[in-house]
């Protein structure tokens, strides 16, 4: 099956090509970049008239469960600690049905938004929530997304120092014998790889640094990379220099974390000299713009860990702490905040949209998403300029980002459409909302 996405307004490819007149698709590659006509007969046109192509946006960091707590009235208005202080006991009260829905509505609002790749760290596991990454393994599936679902864990309670409540944390026996099962059942290293297994303990205020020591260990053995929060905040630095008698950095290197396996969600509170080794180690990081405004915890210094040659991906974060899964948003988040640090003539439209494409494929250390080029998956979003806030815009690519593109047009992951007229084509979303409302409510009691 050959299809041509024709002519749109305008492509951006994430790379130095052109493709004045659109691409074109076979099975689930693209094969082609269109100047002219296609070279073969296409088996289907696409008109993509008055839309911008983009390649398929990645996220890298999320917690899909947290759209179960969105704007929730007791953890309103907290800084992170006290914040994860007020959700822990709600979280407890997680089942493996109420994952399912949470990661059915994550992913439909990611997909809706553009993203065609999604992360997800997930580490609360109450009794009832035992095969959580089981239940995201076949949403993924049923709604068609690349996903990379990494196991979280945590083992360091109240009691033992930690920041979390007994009954969200686990043994380092049973976090490892999962982690291993899971890697097993699910895991695909191929090129194209639909799913992908990550450990990802959850943070060093809330597992052992022998847990975070054997998860690297078992990672390298099984060849899946590793995940953890880091200097997200200034408690955090605060909290390992008096548990651990080291800054976070250097306590990631003590147990065996610092590597070109690993990402890192938020990277906020590293110095020079950090930022130095972050570059030389290979470690990636997440920036999660939004999360870090609504909690306050700072801004990632996106401009230097680029001049280091660190890998930057985008994450929406937690619904919770962002209260929405909207890539494309994200996008204008990291816009808007990376100016404001560092000056409007220092960070671009371009420079963001490549901290959701290009960059998040290298985070993930893939070579095969990311880009619109031959040989590159079909993971394609294209956004409608025919909305009222695109009227009389000047640069159809800028205008996506200044003026706040938010829903696409479509979306084809894989070489399928997931997405047309703006319609996800796997669920209904008027029943997805009620399950979701439903659901909310059930974790609540």
């Amino acid at each position: 099956m050959k299809t041509w996405i024709k002519q749109p307004a305008a492509t951006w490819t994430g790379n130095s090509l052109n493709a004045p007149d659109g691409i074109v698709v076979e099975d689930d590659k693209i094969v082609e970049l269109v100047d002219g006509q296609p070279s073969g007969h296409c088996d289907a046109v696409f008109d993509a008239a008055n839309c911008v192509l983009l390649p398929g946006l990645i996220n890298c960091h999320h917690h899909f469960y947290q759209t179960l707590t969105r704007a929730l009235p007791g953890a309103l208005n907290k800084e992170l600690f006290p914040w994860l202080q007020s959700l822990y006991p709600v979280w407890a009260n997680l089942n493996d049905e109420l994952v399912e829905i949470s990661t059915r509505t994550a992913l439909a609002e990611l997909m809706l938004s553009g993203c065609t790749t999604a992360s997800d760290h997930h580490y609360v596991f109450p009794p009832a929530a035992q095969r959580a990454i089981d239940q995201q393994v076949l949403v993924a599936s049923e709604l068609g997304m690349r996903v990379v679902l990494t196991r979280g864990s945590m083992s360091l309670s109240e009691k033992d120092g930690g920041l979390p409540p007994d009954t969200v944390v686990q043994d380092q026996e049973t976090i490892l014998l999962e982690s291993e099962r899971l890697i097993n059942a699910y895991h695909d290293p191929s090129a194209g790889a639909m799913t992908q297994i990550a450990l990802a303990p959850c943070s060093p205020f809330s597992v052992t640094p022998e847990l975070m020591q054997e998860s690297a260990r078992l990672a390298r053995r099984q060849g899946v990379m590793l995940h953890t929060h880091l200097a997200e905040t200034e408690d955090e630095n605060s909290f390992c220099l008096e548990t651990f008698g080291r800054r976070p950095l250097d306590y990631l290197e003590e147990v065996e974390w610092l590597a070109d396996d690993v990402w890192l969600a938020h990277g906020i509170h590293f110095d020079n000299a950090e930022i130095e080794r972050l570059g030389q180690s290979g470690v990636a990081i997440c920036h999660c713009p939004s999360s870090n405004m609504m909690l306050a915890s700072g801004s990632c210094r996106v401009n230097e860990l680029k001049s280091a040659s660190v890998a930057i991906g985008l994450g929406v974060d937690g619904s919770a702490s962002n209260d929405v899964s909207n890539m494309m948003q994200e996008v204008r988040q990291a816009f808007l905040l990376q100016r404001l640090q560092y000056g409007s003539a220092a960070f671009s439209h371009d420079d963001a949209l490549h901290l959701a494409t290009t960059g998040g494929a290298r985070l993930f250390g893939r070579s095969d998403i990311g880009q619109i080029a031959p040989g590159y998956q079909a993971d394609l979003a294209l956004f409608s300029l025919d909305d009222l806030q695109f009227a009389g815009s000047g640069d159809p690519i800028a205008a996506l980002v200044l003026c706040g593109a938010h829903r696409a047009e479509a979306v084809m992951v894989n070489g399928q459409w997931t997405v047309e007229d703006q319609t996800l084509l796997s669920h209904d979303l008027d029943q997805l909302v009620e399950r979701q409302k439903a659901a909310a409510v059930r974790l609540m009691i």
